[in-house]
């Protein structure tokens, strides 16, 4: 079985447990907007019995490559189990964001595998069940923390748009980014410009990196607006290296909210399995 991105892989893992053999194309800290399959890609999923994918154009060079690859797997574009927020015309692909997300996406990923491998069904559905009960707590940690961020200060400013779905579940507004959807965006002077006028008329106390984009116009960004950058950067795209704080989709979910309500003012109550 061959994924793309780090969360889904993860997931993936979670679920099949050592029933299945996982293949990740992209490794932590990869971005999938920007990725360049290599060929050696082109090899894997062409003996794939199934291809999992984000969807919603998260990983579009990846997304070409399966098109055009001498394959007969099933495809599975986890991320479009969720209905999804638009931002313009586009689906916006940033789905994990939100814990009861994954929750579909975890489901999602149990129920091909099932499909696919009925008689290891109940072993898929006992460790999504576990999954799921994480899941269920993490996202009622979350909304704990938020809490304590004061009112004035719970606005979230960020490199790209990565946090639409974050930002609706947890009640944590998004006051603007500097990009778009995609990193492979670029600003304009005027939208460095529009972004640090807002970030000073509403007093923001810090805006936040990604460890999958550059931080320098960000930077820019707060030396106009007199603001800081986060201390450590959030991880957006991917989770992070293994041994790492973030290292898997549960740990960068709960990473991610230490950060921001830390740096936003509020005091975190440490997640218990973190």
């Amino acid at each position: 079985m061959v994924v793309s991105t780090t969360i889904l892989t993860d997931l993936t893992q979670r679920i099949g447990g050592d029933a299945i053999t996982v293949t990740g194309l992209l490794q932590p800290g990869d971005d999938p907007h920007v990725y360049e399959p290599v060929p050696r890609d082109t090899v894997t999923l062409a003996k794939a019995n199934l291809i999992i994918l984000n969807g919603y154009n998260l990983e579009p060079k990846i997304e070409k490559l399966v098109t055009g690859v001498d394959s007969s797997a099933a495809i599975l574009r986890a991320g479009e189990a969720i209905a999804p927020l638009k931002l313009g015309k586009a689906p916006d692909p940033h789905v994990w964001g939100s814990a009861r997300n994954g929750m579909q996406m975890a489901q999602s990923i149990q129920r091909k595998l099932c499909e696919l491998q009925p008689q290891s069904c109940p072993q898929f559905q006992a460790n999504t069940q576990m999954l799921l009960q994480d899941l269920t707590q993490l996202d009622q940690w979350i909304r704990q923390q938020i809490t304590t961020i004061p009112n004035s200060q719970r606005q979230l400013v960020t490199t790209h748009d990565a946090f639409q779905y974050y930002s609706q579940a947890y009640q944590l507004p998004v006051l603007g980014t500097l990009i778009g959807i995609s990193t492979e965006e670029q600003p304009s002077a005027r939208t460095v410009q529009t972004l640090a006028n807002a970030i000073r008329e509403t007093g923001v106390p810090v805006i936040f990196t990604e460890t999958t984009t550059n931080s320098s116009l960000l930077a820019t960004v707060a030396m106009e607006a007199s603001v800081r950058l986060s201390r450590q950067p959030l991880y957006a795209d991917a989770i992070g290296p293994a041994g790492s704080r973030a290292d898997s989709y549960i740990k960068m979910l709960a990473t991610n909210t230490q950060i921001i309500v830390e740096e936003l003012g509020g005091i975190v109550t440490p997640f218990p399995n973190n």
